[in-house]
Order: C-alpha cells, then structure tokens, then sequence
C-alpha cells in the first residue's frame, strides 16, 4: 500500500469525527461543513463525499436537519448533533485521545517521533 492510499484511508476514517467536531458548536449547513474543515485542516471534502455522510448520520439519530430560509436566498438544509450524537462526539474524543497517546508511544519507542 502506498502513502497516499493510506493517508486516504486515513482521512476517511476520522471524517466523520471532524464533521462531529465541526457540528459541536453549533447547527451549519452542508457548504459551510465543507468550509470549516478546508480552513483548519487540509481535508478536501466534496459535496459527493459529505451529504450522503450527513444522511446517514441523521438516519443514524447522531444529526438533525431542518430546513431554513433564514438570512438566504435559497433555502438550506442545517445539521446540528442530537443528544445521541453529543454522546457519540464524546466517546469518540476519549478513544481518540486514547488512541493517539498509544501511536504516540510507539512511536517515541520507535525513535519515529518528530
């Protein structure tokens, strides 16, 4: 497997994670999903890639959408996290912190640490 294949898997596996955090403050739409993680990380998301991401997490009970006219001249689908999603943002932040002080020691163990 090559970097890139696994930086993408990589990068796929914490996607909804970011979405989560992103969500975490407060309701957004879909673009403004996308322009939050293109401004702190450098994960580029396509429209392709996150609604059908935000779908599933509401089928799911993690998000609720609601359509708003609000401020915009069309209207727009806003997400925000269900009491079941705070939850699961929370379990994913402890077994993240978890997860990463583990790969942290392997790699001072390693001498592999930047």
């Amino acid at each position: 497997m090559s970097l890139d294949v696994w930086n993408e898997q990589l990068r796929r596996g914490a996607l909804e994670f970011a979405v989560l955090l992103t969500l975490s403050p407060g309701a957004r739409y879909g673009l403004e999903i996308i322009r939050h993680l293109e401004s702190f990380t450098d994960l580029v998301i396509t429209e392709g890639t996150i609604y059908p991401l935000l779908a599933r997490l509401t089928r799911d009970g993690v998000l609720h959408a609601e359509w708003s006219a609000t401020g915009a001249v069309h209207p727009r689908k806003y997400y925000r996290l269900t009491a079941p999603g705070r939850r699961r943002l929370h379990d994913m932040c402890e077994h993240w912190q978890d997860f990463s002080e583990k790969i942290d020691r392997l790699m001072q163990a390693a001498g592999a640490s930047p």
